[in-house]
C-alpha cells in the first residue's frame, strides 16, 4: 500500500484528504454534463444520487491507489 502522507509546501496531509479533493474536481464535470442533459430531473433525489456518484469515485480512487 501507498498511504503515506503527503507534503504539501511543509504540511504532511493525509492521503484521504487528498483522494475525497480528487473525487470531488472528478465529480463536478460529471454533475455538469448531467444537468445539461437532465439527468437530476429523472432521479428520484438528486443530492443522494450525486453523494452516491461521489462515493463510487472515492472508492474508485482508493482501490487504485491501493493497488
Amino acid at each position: 500500500m501507498k498511504f503515506a502522507e503527503v507534503d504539501f509546501f511543509g504540511i504532511y496531509v493525509a492521503p484521504i484528504s487528498v483522494m475525497l479533493i480528487a473525487a470531488w474536481l472528478l465529480l463536478v464535470p460529471l454533475r455538469r454534463i448531467g444537468d445539461r442533459f437532465g439527468l437530476s430531473r429523472r432521479v428520484w433525489h438528486p443530492a443522494l444520487f450525486w453523494f452516491a456518484g461521489y462515493m463510487i469515485l472515492l472508492s474508485v480512487i482508493v482501490h487504485l491507489v491501493a493497488a
